[in-house]
């Protein structure tokens, strides 16, 4: 599993124009599911990302965590990020470690219910659309997680 997690104070999420998702503040995650991820690795990062103390408490410092701050999560599933750039001498991206659309599916549906189960609020994107994803990131403050 791979992510991209980012802080933000409000992300839309469009389809063929039409709004589908948005959140006020909270984390935007960009998530790809890799061949051979399993069950407990979606369960393993459902539970880090709804307990990861990334937003501002009182006194400015990153010590509460989303079920905390009243967040919401927008999952986003992203194939491209289980992409590898090589080092041949082509430029195209190779997808072959991303997992395939049904078993993908399953486990991207799997860590949605997860966090559900951690108490937070999520919304999702459209599994497998082609996204228009507009945001208004905090701080800019991004994190790269693989699990």
């Amino acid at each position: 599993m791979r992510a991209v997690i980012q802080r933000t104070f409000h992300t839309k999420l469009s389809v063929d124009g039409k709004t589908v998702s948005e959140i006020e503040r909270g984390l935007t995650v960009f998530l790809a599911i890799v061949k051979g991820d399993s069950e407990e690795q979606a369960d393993y990062f459902a539970k880090k990302l709804s307990n990861l103390r990334i937003f501002r408490d009182e006194n400015g410092k990153m010590n509460l965590s989303i079920k905390q701050a009243g967040g919401e999560i927008l999952l986003v599933s992203q194939f491209s990020l289980a992409g590898t750039l090589g080092k041949g001498s082509g430029n195209r991206p190779d997808f072959g470690q991303a997992e395939l659309p049904e078993r993908a599916k399953l486990l991207y549906d799997r860590v949605t219910q997860k966090l559900v189960e951690e108490g937070v609020s999520v919304k999702n994107g459209v599994f497998g659309a082609h996204m228009f994803i507009e945001q208004q990131q905090d701080g800019p403050l991004s994190f790269v997680f693989e699990c």
